[in-house]
This record gives C-alpha cells, structure tokens and sequence, in this order.
C-alpha cells in the first residue's frame, strides 16, 4: 500500500508503532533464545496473524497460545502449525470443531474436568485424529483448573484412558501474581505458585505418568517462569503491543499500541471531548491515557463512543490526539484492522483476523 499521513486517517483507528513493536518480540526472542524454557506466544493480545508470523519467525518460541477454539481456527487458517488451546473445551460443537482442526495442526488444549474429555474423546476418535491435553490446574488464580497434586494425577490417568487423546502435560497459569506492582513481591508470589506445578509434575512423573511440558507465564512474570526448573514454556501475550499499565510493571518493553482520535468538541475551557469510547478502547483496568501530555486526564471512561479529557491543552476542534489504553487485549478485540505506523505516518494495514472470535 501507499503509506499516508496520520491525519488523513478516519478515526478512531487502532495504530501499531511497527519499530516499537519488533523491538519488544526481539527483546523477547532473544530473552528465549539460549534457554530450554521456551516461549509460546498468546494470540489474545492481538488477534492478528501478521504479528503471530513475526513472533515465530523472531526465534525462541514453539507455537502459540489461544485464549478461545475461534482465535486457533484463525491462527491455522494463516498458517500457524503448533497451537495450545489455554482452555477448556466444551460442548460437541466445539469437540468436532477441535477434532477436525487437529486434523490440520498440532493441537493441544487444557482440560479440568474428566465429562467434556469424554466427548473430545469420542470426536477425535470420530475424525481419526489424536488431540493433545494439559491439564489444568489451579495454582492460586481461583479460576479454572483442579488442585495440585493427587487431583491432577487422577485426571491425567483419566486422560491416558481415552481413546483419541494424548495426556501431554501441564497448564498453570499464576494470574493471580501478575498484576502486583512491586517487583520483588510479584516475583515472591510467582515462586510459590509455580512450585506447586512443579511439585505435581514431580508427582504425576514418580507415579510412572510422563509429564512433557508445563504451560504458563505471562508477560510480567517472563523471566521467573523461564527460569523455574520444571516449567516448559511460558505464554507471554502483552509484551508485543504493551498498555499503559503493563508497562508499570514491565518497563523494559515499549507501548507499541495507541487509538488515534479525533477532537470533535471543546465544550468548555480544560475540557476535550474525543471521538471514541468504550466501543473503542478496552478499559478493565482504567481509563486511557493521553499519549505526550501528562497533565491531560480522562477521570471516568463510561460513554460508548465520547472520551471527556480535562485538563486539555488548547486542542482545536479537528486536531489529533492518541489514547493508550489500559488493556491492550480487549483494544484489539475491539478492531478489524492494525494500522501500521512509521513516524507520522501509516505504512501498512494488517487485518485483525480474530476480533470478535468469542466461540
């Protein structure tokens, strides 16, 4: 494509600072590169198969992670070979769905829980194809997963009972430590959660159950995970496009992602009004920031499509202004396309080839 100026685009637009961003997956590749812990990057961070490519091509990781069944169709439809699945997959739809993409890719997916394996079970034998399972557990998040230790262990059996799976390891996810500011506390908490998996690895592997991998990580917790004995590989997902309050905690990567805005009203002195809103930014974690203008704030984000800044500069109607959001997963998802920027300028448009993907 032609590259064009940032202020011809029509906003709000979703822009990827592309030098920004290759420099956080090569700072990353290279973090994995000497390491026999490896890196398997999560796709819900972006949706887009463009970046997916980048990451794998960078080095030091083995595949890609997905938070949802749709997210792996689309990664294997662009050509992604090695997907896990981080959670649960149920019902029939999906067990036929699962069968019939792992007849195109190595797949894997976590699992908690011995009813919905029966029926993958019985789709993967249907469509003559082996699916691997991780078994999920539960090491201090609260969310999915079964008790460490001898729970894990009777599932795993379980799984190696069912014709048409393949009990491969491990899932353990330290959500619950990964948004702690303090550093040395993060890494505390960390330590003690992965121990856990640890410990059933060991179990499950003197019980006579092989145990070849154990799944986890994040963005925030990279470096603990990688260098726990015992953790395989590590599912960092933020550290491509970073968000104001990732960067907080991992200062080391840059924020690669912004929504453009347009000023569309300045209906009193101190006060801007934005031409996007929660249908356009993620905001779980709080409310956008202004890119370059520390004292402009946004102090509630609740309207669907106006963002209110006060504290504004003396902004004209019609001028130009970046947010960086909160959370940059649930931005993406928000967008169909990534535009790709350069200085002032766009250089290219990558499709967001999983937004929406919530099946």
């Amino acid at each position: 494509m032609k590259p064009f100026s940032l202020n011809e685009a029509d906003t709000p637009v979703l822009l990827l600072d592309g030098a920004a961003a290759d420099r956080n997956i090569a700072r990353m590749a290279a973090f994995f590169a000497d390491r026999s812990c490896r890196l398997r990057p999560h796709f819900k961070n972006h949706k887009c198969v463009s970046i997916a490519r980048r990451q794998l091509a960078a080095g030091g990781a083995v595949g890609m992670t997905c938070a949802k069944l749709g997210e792996a169709e689309v990664l294997a439809e662009g050509g992604i070979g090695d997907i896990l699945i981080a959670n649960q997959v149920v019902g029939e739809a999906k067990a036929r769905r699962a069968a019939e993409l792992g007849g195109r890719v190595r797949l894997r997916v976590a699992a908690d829980d011995a009813g919905p394996l029966q029926t993958l079970s019985a789709a993967a034998t249907a469509a003559g194809v082996v699916i691997g399972i991780l078994v999920e557990i539960d090491i201090g998040m609260g969310r999915c997963g079964v008790a460490p230790g001898e729970p894990a262990l009777a599932l795993a059996r379980r799984v190696s009972d069912l014709p048409g799976l393949r009990f491969d390891g491990l899932q353990a996810y330290e959500g619950h430590a990964v948004y702690t500011v303090d550093a040395a506390e993060r890494r505390q908490q960390t330590q003690a959660a992965l121990q856990q998996a640890v410990a059933t690895r060991r179990l499950l592997e003197a019980a006579g159950v092989p145990v070849a991998v154990v799944s986890g990580g994040s963005s925030a917790t990279y470096a603990v995970a990688a260098a726990t004995e015992g953790i395989d590989e590590v599912q960092a997902g933020t550290y491509v496009t970073m968000d104001w309050v990732y960067r907080q905690l991992v200062p080391e990567f840059e924020t690669a992602l912004s929504v453009l805005t347009t000023v569309i009203s300045r209906p009193r002195p101190g006060v801007a009004v934005l031409d996007v809103g929660v249908k356009g930014v993620g905001h779980e974690f709080g409310p956008p920031r202004v890119r370059g203008c520390a004292e402009a704030r946004v102090p509630t984000f609740a309207s669907e499509e106006h963002c209110i800044v006060h504290q504004a500069p003396d902004w004209p109607v019609g001028a130009r202004v970046e947010l960086i959001p909160s959370h940059a997963c649930t931005t993406a998802n928000l967008h169909r396309a990534l535009h790709v920027r350069d200085g002032d300028r766009i250089v290219d448009v990558w499709p967001i080839e999983a937004s929406g993907r919530l099946t």
